[in-house]
């Protein structure tokens, strides 16, 4: 009996272990370029912390691009995992 409690402790540790592991601390960058107009800004660049398994939080960062256009002002965010 107290063969099988160590076992299924130490298969439960690992197991815990192993989920946990996944989950790092990543870095999304935003770079957002503007065209269209002359006088514009210059790129502007944003970093924010995503924490979650680098799958997710690559899809998640990803998500964040976008594409802008008003008056004759194109403005493109392009945001990648680091």
């Amino acid at each position: 009996m107290k063969l099988r409690l160590g076992a299924l402790l130490v298969v439960a540790f690992f197991m815990i272990t192993s989920m946990s592991s996944c989950v790092h601390d990543y870095i999304c960058q935003c770079t957002i370029k503007y065209t269209g107009t002359p006088g514009l800004p210059d790129s502007v660049t944003h970093e924010y912390n995503i924490s979650d398994t680098k799958k997710k939080a690559k899809s998640t960062c990803q998500g964040n691009s976008k594409k802008f256009d008003k008056d004759g002002i194109h403005a493109e965010e392009n945001c990648d995992l680091y």
